[in-house]
């Protein structure tokens, strides 16, 4: 007879798995960073996630899928059911630059994807190693001018927002600098503060430290206010620089076809979040500005993006493939 139990109670045990799987499936949002952990974007990923997961009574679980130009990344968020259960911490990368670098890409940013709302934007400065011989940005400006190609600049990588801002500023204002690229901001910025390589454009996320101790000059920046982080820095266009906004941008994106109920509940919950007090000081820390807004407002700017960087990827000759 206890035999016979055990046998039934195994039995129904095994019965129970796949609905429990199931159930706890239904109640999981895969968030897919396409970065490593612990840089800038996964953090806000991982803040965002911890103040929407109340909300949506959902377990977020996020998951760091680097490589590519985070074309893995969104790889696997467009092959995903577009059930509401995944979604990606897309940037500059796929929704405006990558449709331009590569000749073949596994993804469409306009067709493979549902646009679910913006997270924010992160401003770049233009920045110069303390011992350059231009002090001002308008010394920075003669002195290019007076040694076209022979000032060079750092950025974390060929395609990356810092590269292709230098490219719009150098096509914008007719000057010639040569690029240095590099693996990651970290080494590129090793080499500018030590004057390896004197100037390059840098996000706050990344360099705010290094701009506020000093170890680094900043000239001007790249958005369209002055930051209370660094309210003694012009921007560009004060500088009569008026054709270069230059920043990254993220937002939240999820596998094309999914229904429009679960993209509002999505996107408003995203909205909530991004209002929050806490998660406010945290984008302010890492200087950047939140970007709330309805799922079509995002897709708008998103694809206006890709069209504002196209013509400069393009005259610049830069390739990824």
């Amino acid at each position: 007879m206890s035999s016979r139990r055990s046998f039934l109670a195994a039995t129904a045990a095994t019965t129970l798995l796949p609905s429990l799987s199931a159930r706890a499936q239904a109640n999981t949002l895969r968030w897919v960073v396409p970065y490593p952990p612990g840089g800038g974007t996964d953090v806000l990923g991982r803040t965002l996630a911890e103040h929407m997961r109340g909300p949506l009574g959902m377990t977020i679980i996020v998951e760091n899928k680097p490589g590519a130009s985070t074309n893995i990344g969104a790889q696997d968020v467009a092959r995903s059911a577009p059930d509401g259960h995944t979604v990606l911490q897309a940037d500059n990368a796929l929704m405006a630059f990558n449709e331009h670098l590569f000749k073949k890409l596994p993804v469409d940013p306009e067709k493979d994807f549902t646009y679910i709302g913006g997270i924010g934007k992160f401003p770049l400065a233009l920045v110069v190693h303390p011992d350059f011989p231009a002090k001002t940005f308008k010394e920075f400006m003669a002195y290019v001018r007076a040694n076209p190609g022979k000032v060079n600049y750092a950025s974390p990588g060929n395609g990356s927002p810092h590269h292709l801002a230098m490219e719009m500023f150098k096509n914008r204002t007719g000057t010639y600098l040569v690029h240095i690229p590099y693996r990651g901001a970290a080494p590129a910025m090793q080499d500018v503060m030590a004057g390896q390589v004197p100037v390059m454009f840098l996000d706050l996320a990344s360099g705010l430290p290094i701009m506020q101790s000093g170890k680094v000059r900043v000239l001007a920046f790249g958005g369209k206010a002055r930051t209370p982080l660094l309210p003694g820095v012009p921007t560009l266009i004060e500088e009569n620089v008026r054709e270069v906004e230059v920043f990254a941008f993220q937002g939240l994106l999820g596998p094309a076809g999914m229904a429009p109920a679960t993209v509002q509940r999505l996107n408003g919950e995203l909205n909530k979040a991004l209002a929050d007090t806490a998660v406010l000081k945290r984008f302010l820390d890492f200087g950047m500005e939140t970007m709330p807004g309805t799922p079509e407002q995002f897709r708008a700017f998103a694809r206006s993006e890709s069209k504002r960087w196209g013509p400069i990827i393009r005259a610049a000759g830069i390739t990824l493939d």
